[in-house]
């Protein structure tokens, strides 16, 4: 298979998945989010990859512990999150934004890895003091509860 084959998949499964450009409440990842979130932090996008392309991407926003609150109880929406989210600040809050694993690679822990490596990258630099996603399977529930046990952090889910 062809480098770009994997890169192909994954914009696929993400377009299927999430469904983005027909929800707007959802982020969008163009060229202007990923400066934001690198601004925000180093640690914010990863991937897995292999000769092939990647095989895993984790997508995950430093934040406050006041926009979780405001997030998780649903008064603004993932895109206003990361909106309201200012480079430079201090972060107590991580939100799980997204992890997507190719089919094929799925149940090695691939995603799971990628998180825990971020959210020690990014608790070297921030007092991170809880976790929060938005969850859309109960796979996406399970990794968001083995990261936060793994992590020893609390864990709080969206309510919708």
């Amino acid at each position: 298979m062809m480098a770009g084959g994997n890169l192909e998949r994954m914009v696929r499964l993400a377009e299927e998945f999430f469904d983005m450009k027909n929800d707007p409440d959802q982020l969008a990842v163009d060229g202007d989010t990923m400066a934001k979130l690198k601004a925000i932090h180093h640690a914010t996008m990863s991937e897995e990859s292999d000769i092939d392309g990647p095989l895993a991407w984790l997508l995950v926003i430093p934040t406050t512990h006041a926009l979780m609150d405001r997030f998780t109880s649903v008064e603004i929406n993932e895109r206003e999150l990361l909106a309201l989210t200012e480079p430079g600040g201090t972060y107590d809050a991580l939100y799980l934004c997204s992890a997507l694993v190719l089919p094929e690679q799925r149940r090695k822990g691939l995603a799971r890895r990628l998180a825990l490596r971020a959210i020690s990258a990014i608790r070297a630099d921030h007092p991170i003091r809880h976790l929060f996603y938005w969850g859309f399977s109960g796979a996406g529930d399970e990794l968001a509860a083995s990261i936060a046990r793994e992590s020893g952090l609390p864990l709080i889910r969206r309510t919708v």
